[in-house]
């Protein structure tokens, strides 16, 4: 049976220049056979194709020691660990103590022309800003609020914070009188009472931390350890880095 050129075309999606090929090589060393080997093209060609509907990832899960593989089915979801309170409480507390991190640094570009200090609020504003989004996502992803609650037993100077007894203040954060200080600021006592606020609004971070890794239980999810390290490490460096800046102040 002999197939034409246009068939082949149809049934095994060769392209036209393809084929051209084919014939011109076939025919000029073997015209009589050049049908009959036609037929054998498509079969090459239908070997070599994509399926239309390729199979999906395999999902296993490993198997104790001595015991086999086992394959999941498709429909298998990926379920996340459980958080600790403590955790939650964490990420919900550490948005709050970013933001006013980022709302210091917003103030810097109308009240300083000190470039070190420039450099070190954009440094600061991009960090903190990128860590909150990383956060809220943690929280969504766990079905908890990105809103911190904090418990009436913890307002004022709980923890360390510089607020008065009606404020509700993280570790370390600067109180409404200490914010109004530094929005009224200019010149080299703003740069002061920024640097100095920052401190010790680092410092408020760093006893979170300590908090966090404190609780037992707390801690245990892999993405939020590393974030809470990073955290430790960076501000810390931070810190170092603001000291320099202060004690070079004239």
């Amino acid at each position: 049976m002999v197939f034409s050129l246009t068939h082949i075309s149809r049934s095994f999606r060769v392209s036209g220049r393809m084929l051209r090929t084919i014939k011109e090589n076939l025919s000029s060393s073997f015209p009589i056979l050049t049908a009959a080997v036609l037929v054998i093209v498509g079969p090459i060609i239908v070997i070599g194709q994509q399926p239309e509907n390729p199979p999906g990832p395999v999902l296993v899960r490993p198997g104790a020691p001595g015991e086999p593989t086992k394959v999941l089915p498709a429909s298998t979801r990926v379920t996340l660990p459980g958080a600790s309170r403590k955790d939650v409480e964490f990420m919900q507390g550490m948005i709050m103590h970013h933001a006013q991190a980022v709302e210091m640094t917003d103030m810097i570009a109308a009240r300083t022309t000190n470039r070190d200090l420039k450099l070190l609020g954009e440094r600061i504003s991009k960090s903190q800003t990128d860590e909150m989004g990383f956060m809220r996502r943690w929280l969504e992803l766990r079905g908890e609020s990105t809103e911190h609650q904090m418990p009436a037993k913890q307002t004022g100077h709980a923890h360390g914070a510089h607020g008065s007894d009606s404020e509700m203040l993280m570790p370390g954060m600067l109180s409404k009188k200490q914010m109004d200080a530094l929005r009224k600021a200019k010149g080299a006592e703003f740069d002061r009472l920024f640097l100095e606020g920052m401190i010790q609004h680092h410092e408020g971070a760093l006893v979170m931390v300590d908090e966090l890794f404190g609780t037992a239980g707390a801690g245990q999810d892999a993405e939020l350890f590393n974030f809470a390290t990073d955290v430790d490490s960076g501000q810390r460096a931070e810190i170092r880095s603001m000291q320099t800046l202060l004690g070079k102040r004239p």
